[in-house]
């Protein structure tokens, strides 16, 4: 099962531009005891003057992400729907505008097909807003992340925020490229298109 949360926007059309983004550990602070609350979702800085970098060169956003927190009963999806609200709304306050939300609720011993590194999330984005993913980047911190980007045929990057430097650390080998952060990435993404 795939579900999905979207934030209505005005700017959406088949043709445009996709960035997708995981959401902790790249957007907001990660934490081992999971994100619960929207009083737990903290912006990493830069993460959302990064969005509205990105929207203001003609880039939607699109947040593909794993919620096992809704499996093991840490939260439900009314709580993960307070959370998106507040990521959406701090976003919107930088100028910027998230265009959907796609999560796993799932925990690892899942068979689903959407939770990353499976590429369903990714797949399921595509078809819903019509762009390719040759030409999309899905950034993230975790190994999973990046492995999910490929095989949905878009191109990984890696963010050292997060997990990202122990991905590094434990992924020496990555082929990859690798930023500081989610600005530093929006930033090269919008000197070379």
């Amino acid at each position: 099962m795939i579900t999905l949360y979207t934030q209505p926007t005005d700017t959406a059309n088949k043709t445009s531009r996709f960035v997708l983004l995981d959401r902790d550990g790249v957007i907001n602070e990660d934490s081992d005891a999971f994100i619960k609350t929207p009083d737990e979702w903290l912006p990493i800085p830069g993460s959302l003057e990064a969005i509205a970098l990105l929207n203001r060169h003609g880039y939607q956003v699109a947040v593909i992400t794993n919620q096992s927190g809704v499996a093991r009963g840490l939260f439900d999806l009314a709580m993960l729907a307070k959370i998106h609200d507040k990521m959406c709304i701090m976003v919107a306050d930088q100028g910027g505008n998230i265009s959907a939300v796609y999560f796993c609720p799932h925990n690892a011993e899942s068979s689903c097909k959407c939770r990353k590194p499976k590429p369903g999330l990714l797949l399921q984005c595509a078809a819903d807003y019509g762009f390719d993913l040759s030409t999309t980047v899905m950034i993230g911190d975790s190994y999973r992340d990046l492995q999910a980007g490929q095989a949905a045929g878009a191109l990984p990057i890696l963010v050292r925020t997060g997990k990202g430097g122990q991905t590094l650390s434990e992924h020496p080998n990555l082929n990859y490229p690798v930023f500081d952060n989610l600005y530093h990435a929006a930033q090269q993404l919008i000197a070379n298109p």
